[in-house]
């Protein structure tokens, strides 16, 4: 344990296991970087901020210390992060998916791409659907408490279940609780459709 501007910090890997500890140290580097250079702070803004030295932000955004509670929370307050979002190991960078690098899953003749599924207790799944014409889709449901939303990108498509009926073209929307078969049907041409479904949490 080490000290500097009165703050201490612990450079021994004590937040528990090896890998763990160096993951978290990790993910505070990168997520205070990522940050500081959002918010256009230099090192030394940031310490300004903070009362922090200049030597230890550098030192956390490499990696190489352990920051104590109290360092860390002077810099997510200063940066309006919360605590657990600077330290959490997951803090989202972009994710990009390229079309060209995303292999359709067929389905009957309709083709499927998984765009984004839920990535941690967020519960969502976002797909493309290119669905030729002349087409009826198997019957699906997504469990209890599901709600399904389908936008039309281009082309005519028809979402039926037994209880009712509905028509899009392209720019319409359509929000419905799927837990329940639904089918999606084209006509005379093709469908692009982009569906979010959302899960219940129970």
């Amino acid at each position: 344990m080490r000290s500097e501007n009165g703050v201490a910090f612990d450079v021994s890997g004590s937040l528990g296991a090896p890998t763990e500890a160096a993951g978290v140290r990790d993910a505070i580097a990168a997520n205070l970087r990522r940050v500081r250079l959002a918010r256009g702070l230099s090192v030394r803004e940031l310490a300004e901020l903070t009362g922090v030295s200049k030597a230890l932000i550098s030192q956390v955004e490499r990696g190489v210390a352990n920051p104590t509670v109290e360092v860390l929370s002077r810099l997510a307050t200063a940066l309006g992060l919360t605590f657990g979002e600077l330290t959490r190991v997951n803090l989202m960078g972009p994710e990009v998916i390229r079309r060209v690098e995303n292999v359709p899953l067929l389905v009957g003749d309709s083709a499927i791409r998984t765009l984004f599924a839920a990535p941690d207790r967020r519960r969502f799944e976002l797909a493309e659907g290119d669905i030729p014409a002349g087409t009826r889709s198997a019957k699906s449901s997504h469990g209890r408490g599901s709600v399904e939303h389908a936008y039309v990108v281009s082309g005519e498509v028809t979402v039926e279940t037994a209880q009712w009926s509905v028509t899009l073209t392209a720019g319409d929307a359509l929000r419905f609780a799927s837990e329940s078969d639904h089918v999606y049907v084209t006509g005379a041409v093709p469908c692009r459709v982009l569906t979010l479904i959302s899960f219940s949490e129970d």
